[in-house]
């Protein structure tokens, strides 16, 4: 009886080294969100409102676009940069001219499900190929959080707000497309890079 009591102990303890060892290891490649932990401070947005634009080298001082919005609001492409990874940068300046502060629509996070969930941001752009009848939305991470400027509620009087957006790059030989942005009017711009 020693010896059926010793060989059910070894399984046992078998059993739970190999559960120790397979918890341990979902542990470690897990992501670890419990949902209760807050943004990493690159994700967040910043103190003037909202995630600031990247600069692009050999951005021009002339803008590529300037769309005209509701409340004395106006957006101007500075630049639409085609990136090594597949995808379109737009880099834009909001600006108020209005004589009062302007909220900004919700219009322009986009009507999807995923992205409104996020807040307030520029999710609803697009850029539109109209040659090869293509629509390339806001390209979002993992989570589900588009690739835009985030945060920004409101625009100041007389203030300017950097804004981003990421897409999907068109095909190499379409180097220009239609940007679209809810509640404001539509312009053409060309794609660099």
């Amino acid at each position: 009886m020693s010896m059926r009591f010793t060989a059910k102990a070894r399984r046992g303890m078998a059993a739970m080294t190999i559960a120790i060892g397979l918890a341990v290891g979902v542990a470690g490649c897990g992501s670890g969100d419990t949902g209760d932990k807050k943004p990493d401070a690159s994700a967040s947005p910043s103190k003037s409102g909202g995630s600031q634009a990247s600069p692009q080298e050999g951005q021009s001082a002339q803008p590529l676009a300037e769309l005209r919005g509701p409340d004395g609001l106006s957006l101007k492409i500075m630049s639409a940069q085609r990136d090594s990874g597949g995808f379109v940068t737009v880099n834009g300046q909001l600006k108020n001219d209005g004589s009062k502060d302007a909220v900004l629509s919700s219009q322009l996070t986009g009507n999807e499900t995923e992205i409104m969930k996020n807040g307030q941001s520029f999710g609803g752009a697009t850029l539109v190929d109209s040659k090869a009848r293509r629509r390339y939305y806001v390209l979002r991470d993992t989570d589900g959080r588009p690739l835009t400027t985030i945060g920004v509620q409101s625009v100041r009087a007389g203030d300017t707000v950097p804004v981003f957006m990421q897409f999907p790059a068109p095909p190499a030989t379409t180097t220009e497309v239609d940007f679209q942005l809810p509640t404001f009017s539509s312009a053409s711009i060309k794609i660099s890079g």
